[in-house]
């Protein structure tokens, strides 16, 4: 009885130590690819750089709140200024230029005030300005006249209110002419 209690507790004692030998191979392997993954973690942390580019390029946008102003008859004597029966005119310009340029918005009309052969000058028609940058003025057929100005980019928005002098020398009739409105940025 002796010989066979041996040999079950020796094969019992090789299952052990098998066991603890697979633990230990099992336990170093581990401790092999945590040290190698800390390796490969610290290589992935190396700086590398890059460059952003964006291209900004000039842009204009003019808006006028109406495409047509209407001064409706009045008597001389008592309305010697009549105002555009819209009300002010407002003006949005937005531009994108070079820091320090001088942003110009102007005004000029194609002609005179014409019906057929008669005639109002464009000079009777004036304007006062609200907003940064706007100042008042009288239209010309011949020379552009400053609306506002503003130095650099930007977006802004102003008003003009026209009157046209009224006269009793005006012959009857309906009067027209085209305001160009420019908006430059260098």
């Amino acid at each position: 009885m002796k010989t066979m209690i041996r040999p079950a507790i020796g094969m019992m004692s090789e299952r052990r130590c098998g066991r603890r030998v697979r633990s230990y191979v099992t336990a170093a392997i581990i401790a092999v690819i945590t040290i190698s993954l800390g390796t490969i973690i610290y290589a992935v942390s190396l700086t590398r750089t890059a460059t952003a580019t964006a291209t900004v390029g000039a842009l204009a946008k003019l808006t006028l709140s109406a495409a047509t102003l209407a001064f409706p008859d009045a008597d001389p004597d008592t309305v010697p200024d009549i105002p555009a029966s819209g009300g002010p005119l407002t003006i949005t310009a937005k531009v994108r230029t070079t820091i320090g340029s001088t942003v110009m918005l102007v005004v000029q009309a194609s002609d005179d005030l014409r019906s057929g052969l008669d005639l109002i000058p464009a000079s009777q028609l004036r304007w006062s300005a609200g907003g940064t940058g706007f100042v008042p003025g009288t239209m010309s057929r011949t020379t552009a006249q400053t609306v506002a100005s503003w130095v650099s980019s930007g977006a802004w928005t102003g008003t003009q209110t026209y009157t046209l002098v009224n006269a009793w020398n005006y012959a009857t009739g309906t009067y027209s002419t085209t305001l160009t409105y420019t908006l430059t940025a260098p």
